[in-house]
């Protein structure tokens, strides 16, 4: 084993590694530790920029043959990914001046990492549970409201689901092909036997409960409301971006054809449907964005009904779009006396004349996430649905666009409450949470860049 491509091969890795360390180090060393914060910060800014540098040069390497290898586009989507977690951390302040916390959310990253250069099941396996379970805890530590627990719980008993049917269905796979390879997965596609049929479908179906598609969401909104501001911003980001961009990888060039076809194209149209309807009857921001969160899942799935040269590029620009503007309508919510109350969308009422920046940042991470052009959710749809037609299932795609209308309403009904309606009596300004102007920088940037010159990432990915 060559350990200097083992140390540039794994840099990113090794950067979180080292920052969850630290991190332990701090609280065991002193009393009263300090300083999680801008360690935790560190560890992800440089690990980000590590695999941006790494896939900008077209670093390739296998350190572990037939476990784990990298190429410039393993390294573009944890680039994605770890992006993501800065504006998560910068939120965190405030909700999570110190303690485990820090700990948690690096060990979830990086097992998003692992998994984005996993080559087999059992690397994949790893990446999936050290990424998912930390974030089962981080539902319930701050505990602002009696739900966690009971989000919590859901979370993890249909995580614990996934988990069993990804194992059932690796299982399958091995016992067909002798091989836990991610390329047997390939090999069953076009099998016509029954155990290669229910092994794709198992592992397809964990991968759905994971990403909250319908009908595999119902974790979704209790967990998304229940958890604080960061820890949603987190799940709705970090953990579905990481999910997708595994898909990617599981599924590679492959090209999809018969009843899988129509097992993903109608489960996600089904998604895209109900959570645009859902998300219109929410009184909870969050939970809205629950319900957003399950239609964009499905439009994200979407894309693997496409050629597998493109699958990459629309999955990997719409991942980095939606969780930027997530994040960029998280870090500007107004402030609250209780989590409960900053949660209501009435809480939004009037906001233009009490924060008139904070009202248009929410307003642009609200059209772009309707697709409305000029804003770069409009190319990441665009990426989407052009795929799905040039694959020749125009339907589908006709299907999915009229679905994807049904949305524009619950966004537009945010715009109405903040620049339409009055200050509603009695509400306190409370001020800004700390280090969210900061986040919302961090979204805002490349925000602009990609809406002014989308062509500069695409054509990197």
């Amino acid at each position: 084993m060559n350990w200097t491509t083992l140390l540039v091969a794994m840099s990113p890795e090794h950067l979180l590694l080292a920052g969850i360390v630290v991190l332990l180090t701090l609280d065991i060393v002193s009393s009263r530790p300090r300083g999680h914060l801008p360690v935790a910060l560190l560890a992800v800014i440089a690990a980000t920029l590590a695999a941006a540098a790494l896939a900008i040069v077209g670093f390739a390497a296998e350190p572990f043959p037939g476990q784990l290898s990298v190429d410039s586009s393993a390294f573009a989507a944890k680039a994605i990914v770890l992006v993501l977690a800065v504006p998560a951390l910068l939120l965190a302040r405030d909700d999570f001046p110190d303690g485990p916390f820090y700990v948690l959310l690096l060990s979830s990253l990086y097992g998003a990492s692992l998994i984005l250069s996993a080559d087999s099941f059992l690397t994949l396996f790893l990446g999936l549970e050290l990424m998912s379970i930390p974030v089962y805890v981080m539902v319930l530590l701050a505990m602002k409201r009696v739900e966690a627990t009971e989000a919590a719980l859901k979370y993890l008993i249909l995580g614990g689901t996934a988990t069993a049917m990804l194992l059932m269905g690796v299982s399958l796979l091995f016992g067909f092909t002798g091989s836990l390879s991610l390329d047997a997965f390939g090999r069953l596609l076009d099998t016509g036997s029954p155990m290669a049929q229910a092994a794709v479908v198992l592992i397809l179906l964990a991968f759905f409960l994971k990403a909250a598609i319908v009908p595999f969401h119902t974790w979704a909104p209790d967990a998304y409301e229940a958890a604080t501001v960061p820890v949603t911003g987190f799940m709705s980001t970090v953990i579905k971006a990481g999910v997708l961009l595994a898909a990617v990888r599981l599924f590679g060039f492959d090209s999809l054809s018969g009843r899988l076809v129509e097992l993903l194209a109608i489960l996600s149209l089904a998604s895209i449907v109900w959570g645009n309807l859902a998300a219109i009857r929410q009184t909870s921001f969050r939970r809205m964005i629950a319900y957003s969160s399950i239609a964009h899942a499905g439009y994200l799935f979407y894309a693997f009904l496409g050629d597998g040269e493109g699958r990459f590029q629309a999955v990997a620009f719409y991942a980095l779009v939606y969780g930027l503007m997530n994040m960029l309508a998280f870090a500007s919510l107004p402030t609250a006396a209780n989590d409960a109350e900053r949660d209501r969308l009435d809480n939004l009422k009037g906001l233009f004349q009490r924060s008139p920046f904070a009202a248009v940042m929410i307003a642009i991470a609200m059209f772009s996430l309707a697709g409305i052009p000029p804003l770069p959710g409009f190319v990441a749809k665009f990426l989407i649905f052009r795929n799905v037609i040039e694959a020749g299932y125009t339907l589908y795609a006709v299907l999915g666009l009229v679905g994807s209308y049904l949305g524009i309403y619950f966004y537009l009904r945010v715009m109405q409450y903040m620049f339409m309606s009055p200050v509603p009596a009695g509400l306190q300004p409370q001020p800004a949470a700390r280090l969210a102007l900061g986040a919302t920088a961090v979204c805002l940037v490349p925000t602009v860049v990609l809406m002014i010159y989308p062509g500069g990432l695409l054509g990197s990915l």
